[in-house]
């Protein structure tokens, strides 16, 4: 027998469709309506009958092979075979992410594909794979960050069989595996939920619409249905641990905030199954008490991303200032944002007209993640740009070795190790043509406030967008990609043999600068990395403290000098003890 339950506390009637057959369900308690039939295994396709309406993707539908508008059917986790009995992740504390989308990440775009390059990303030096949202969404290509049916990997990837086969993969190769979920909106295509129960509320607003109902009336359930999620990526396809988007899009005033209740339930399943599991967040709260422990008064999340070390690296490279960049701008920043990870923990915003964050104390610089560029501080952009097409390969060179050399869990984008000349730009491939229309007309308009032509904004739902978007893994070999690639390699290999440089306590960072000379200096333990941003060449002094001999350089001209280093224009060096590999 097999039992379907689905929680619909609004409708008169709920019925099962079943191979042609409608099948009455019958009501229980708290608004769920349940009813077993024989007839039913892995593989049946079902949907749900709402007081005599069509047939509706199950809320927490499994799979949905036939996209985001067919029925659902059934999956038996159990008859996979996993060859990860004895797995335990790495500390993410020592570790480095290599965030991927799996849709570009080969020609092919599946998650079978994927695995062919793990090898590879073992050979690198990471430790952690993060996957970009996998649930079901519109069509066949998308980000995933407009996903629908949230417990079904997605079809055009490989379905669940596919997703656990890459993990299991990843586990062999000694990979972690971390999964981007989104609990703060749904897409706007193939969204059925409502149709259900108040897991939308208009009390309060997001930029994509309703937010989620975390506190209102019947919101327990809307609650157990993102946790359970979360629980069955973790418990189901052995994930280990998840990245959750934009928190600061969850509007919640209950006594237990949504994210201490799932912190606590991930705690207690990480006790159940004897494996490392870790939750990330994405903030742009600035408020430590996301990061710190439940006991401590905390949310309880292990790490967060940090955009404010990424704003100040970018800002300071490229000289851009528009949007949020008008706040950033300076070495300063990126010398504080080294020290004490926020740069905004209390000061005034321009671009927010009030003050914004608070210190983080004593917390590790563990708690952060740091990067020069991720999905969305690249195709975010109009043209989907990214860092390596925007700046001189000097700086390029700056910007990685400030990343890889921090107190912070280093994290990559795919292609950033070797400058991709491929950009990551939004694209979409919604079937509704009024839809399209739309998100075509709103991407445009949304840049032309930023100066943009219409005509120069990607159209998201060309395919041709997509296709762009797709990492050419050939280039790897050809100049000025293989240097890069080289560059980012022994920049790891730096990080793995030096202590000091995983070390994430802040208060052990040291910095100077010069604003108007344009250099850089930070020190860990007996490491320096000494950045030129000038368009001459100049003298930096080192501290005592530091080795005196040259690790790693971005051009043949830099030069050791008493009690410093001779650094040719926008150039970086590094210096400490002899006797390290790199």
């Amino acid at each position: 027998m097999t039992e379907f339950q689905v929680w619909a506390p609004y409708v008169k009637s709920v019925q099962l469709e079943l191979a042609g057959r409608r099948i009455p369900m019958n009501a229980g308690e708290l608004g769920w309506w349940r009813v077993e039939v024989a007839e039913a295994s892995a593989g049946t396709d079902y949907g749900f009958v709402l007081d005599g309406g069509g047939p509706l993707p199950d809320p927490r539908s499994p799979w949905q092979p036939h996209g985001v508008h067919g029925l659902s059917r059934l999956v038996d986790h159990g008859p996979f075979v996993w060859h990860d009995r004895q797995w335990q992740a790495p500390p993410l504390s020592s570790g480095l992410v290599y965030e991927l989308h799996v849709g570009t990440f080969t020609p092919e775009g599946t998650f079978e594909a994927a695995i062919e390059r793990l090898d590879y990303l073992r050979d690198l030096g990471v430790t952690h794979v993060e996957l970009m949202p996998v649930s079901e969404f519109s069509g066949r290509r998308g980000w995933g960050y407009d996903g629908v049916d949230l417990y079904a990997p997605h079809h055009a990837y490989g379905g669940p069989e596919g997703l656990k086969r890459l993990v299991d993969a990843c586990h062999g190769c000694g990979l972690a595996v971390l999964l981007d979920v989104v609990y703060n909106h749904l897409g706007p295509a193939g969204n059925y939920l409502n149709r259900f129960g108040p897991y939308l509320t208009d009390w309060y607003k997001t930029p994509w619409g309703p937010a989620v109902n975390l506190d209102g009336a019947r919101s327990d359930e809307v609650r157990r249905f993102l946790i359970d999620n979360a629980l069955m990526w973790l418990r189901d396809y052995h994930f280990d641990g998840l990245r959750i988007d934009a928190i600061h899009a969850f509007h919640d005033v209950s006594a237990v905030h949504f994210l201490e209740q799932l912190a606590i339930e991930v705690e207690q399943l990480e006790a159940i199954l004897g494996r490392r599991l870790v939750l990330i967040a994405e903030s742009d709260l600035n408020d430590p008490r996301v990061v710190r422990s439940r006991e401590a008064g905390g949310l309880g999340m292990h790490a967060q991303w940090n955009d404010d070390f990424h704003h100040a690296l970018h800002a300071v490279l490229t000289g851009e200032r528009n949007g949020y960049y008008e706040d950033f701008g300076r070495l300063a920043q990126v010398a504080r944002a080294l020290q004490r990870a926020y740069v905004y923990d209390g000061q005034y915003s321009r671009h927010r007209w009030r003050r914004h964050g608070r210190p983080v104390g004593g917390l590790p610089g563990h708690r952060f993640v740091g990067y020069l560029q991720n999905h969305d501080q690249i195709g975010n952009r109009a043209q989907g740009e990214r860092i390596s097409q925007l700046v001189s390969l000097g700086r390029l060179k700056i910007g990685a070795a400030l990343v890889l050399t921090s107190p912070f869990v280093p994290m990559l984008f795919q292609g950033e190790e070797w400058g991709a000349s491929t950009p990551f730009q939004y694209f979409t491939d919604h079937q509704d043509p009024a839809l399209a229309k739309a998100v075509t007309e709103g991407r445009r308009r949304e840049f032309s406030t930023f100066g943009w032509k219409p005509e120069e904004v990607p159209d998201p739902q060309a395919l041709t967008t997509f296709e762009r978007s797709r990492l050419n893994w050939d280039e790897r070999h050809r100049a000025p990609h293989a240097e890069i690639l080289e560059g980012y390699r022994r920049l790891i290999r730096l990080r793995r043999n030096v202590p000091a440089l995983r070390d994430g306590r802040l208060s052990e960072v040291r910095t100077r600068f010069d604003e108007e000379a344009c250099w850089l200096v930070v020190e860990r333990g007996p490491i320096a990395v000494a950045c030129n941003l000038a368009d001459k060449a100049q003298r930096v002094a080192i501290s005592e403290g530091c080795g005196r001999e040259l690790l790693l350089s971005s051009d043949a001209g830099i030069r050791i000098v008493p009690n410093g280093l001779e650094l040719p224009p926008e150039s970086v060096a590094i210096l400490g003890p002899g006797g390290i590999a790199v």
